[in-house]
């Protein structure tokens, strides 16, 4: 069925009426988040105030057990701005002030001044007619609708209009998931400004990394994205492992990098490229607990952070590079013009691997001790007892241990091998 538009008004009393009844849902699954200012949201009560035009609010209408509900298509940002202002529901909470002149020059007035002290005013706000286009159709679309005019105001970011298309996608719910979660992170890193994680920008950072993990390497974001987003092929268990190896990655690169923010790898093209290189030196079963070779990877990013900076503002200057600044010559370079295509990504990528891959060393191959060795530290022992605890063992009840453990570089070695009863053993773990 085609779209049904219907054109009207609605006053501000009527509209308030129908979001306290709820009637009016203003976070539909495909709309974005909120993203005006505290003087985008004054503006718009000083037009109102002053009986200036506003545009057109779109409804989606459609009934729900038995009632009628209207999806908030377009103007969210308005009607948001015009309950905060006149304190209705739970945008109480959320009351300002706006600048306005009624006749002693501009000063501050709360909706609760002007229904004290200019109640002809507030009688005009409430019966202040607000244009309205209310549709009907089916819910495909109605999100091709919402795509389309939203070129008022702040225009929909890349991020904004994935998230209205493929909303009902359990690949973008576990962005959404993870942005949430990591939301501190991300914020206190400064991989991202509050401004673009409200705007969903770190959803799509997530879901690109996630598709990258996937594939096991770069992706061309423009490309691929959206075939990620909506892809089907991605089951739950594979949405799982994807969830847990993002997780592990990102608390590995915290631990790794806690300076982080004070480097140019934070920022979302690069960071994007430093999270799947860790990734790779964790599936590769790189040893990356020692504090000191951590110390050692960051200050070799720091100095290519660094050296990046300075050649950006030396070329600015006109003043060619040097030999000696050829690595961040071809960093440089994956940054400027198509910073997410596959191949600049790889190349990141490599510049990485290059950098730090031969800091770390690499886990044992075998994880376990064989029977072999379980049998030869057994009959070599002097004594048959816990190596932490000192209780006494039995050849059917014990566990060998590595002394270094295994995570942080110890050999399945019988040099690094010892006796242990299995409680010591379980609450010893990695140290």
């Amino acid at each position: 069925m085609a779209l049904q538009p219907t054109f009207g008004e609605r006053t501000i009393s009527e509209l308030s009426l129908m979001f306290r009844d709820r009637q009016i849902n203003l976070e539909p699954g495909f709309q974005r988040n909120s993203v005006w200012s505290p003087v985008d949201r004054q503006r718009l009560i000083q037009s109102i105030v002053q009986s200036y035009p506003v545009p057109s609010i779109f409804l989606y209408k459609q009934e729900r057990r038995g009632r009628i509900v209207y999806d908030v298509i377009d103007g969210k940002q308005r009607l948001e701005t015009i309950f905060m202002f006149t304190e209705q529901g739970r945008f109480k909470r959320e009351r300002f002030e706006t600048r306005l002149d009624f006749g002693e020059g501009l000063d501050w007035w709360s909706w609760k001044d002007i229904r004290r002290y200019v109640p002809a005013t507030a009688a005009a706000i409430r019966g202040y007619k607000v244009p309205t286009v209310e549709v009907t159709g089916q819910l495909s679309e109605i999100i091709d609708l919402f795509v389309r005019i939203n070129s008022t105001g702040k225009r929909l970011t890349s991020g904004e209009k994935r998230h209205a298309k493929f909303y009902t996608s359990p690949f973008l719910k576990a962005a959404d998931h993870l942005v949430e979660r990591n939301h501190g992170f991300f914020a206190e890193n400064r991989v991202l400004s509050p401004a673009q994680l409200d705007r969903m920008k770190g959803t799509e950072l997530v879901a690109e990394l996630l598709m990258s993990l996937n594939q096991g390497g770069p992706i061309n974001k423009k490309t691929a994205l959206d075939r990620a987003i909506g892809n089907d092929g991605v089951n739950g268990n594979t949405l799982h492992r994807l969830t847990r190896e993002f997780t592990t990655t990102l608390r590995r690169i915290r631990r790794m990098f806690p300076d982080l923010k004070h480097i140019r790898l934070r920022n979302s093209a690069e960071f994007y490229s430093l999270h799947l290189f860790v990734w790779e030196m964790e599936q590769a079963k790189l040893i990356l607990t020692d504090r000191k070779r951590n110390r050692m990877a960051f200050e070799l990013l720091r100095n290519l952070s660094n050296g990046v900076d300075a050649l950006r503002v030396q070329l600015r200057q006109a003043n060619t590079g040097k030999p000696a600044q050829r690595v961040f010559q071809e960093y440089l370079l994956t940054v400027q013009g198509d910073t997410d295509s596959a191949a600049n990504r790889e190349r990141r990528r490599q510049i990485l691997r290059n950098t730090l891959w031969s800091i770390y060393e690499r886990k044992d191959e075998k994880r376990t001790f064989t029977e072999e060795q379980r049998r030869l530290l057994w009959n070599s022992a002097e004594k048959h007892t816990c190596a932490k605890c000192n209780g006494a063992l039995h050849w059917n009840d014990f566990t060998v241990d590595h002394v270094k453990a295994w995570a942080r570089g110890g050999r399945s070695t019988l040099k690094n091998a010892q006796l242990m009863c299995r409680g010591c053993n379980s609450s010893k773990g990695a140290r």
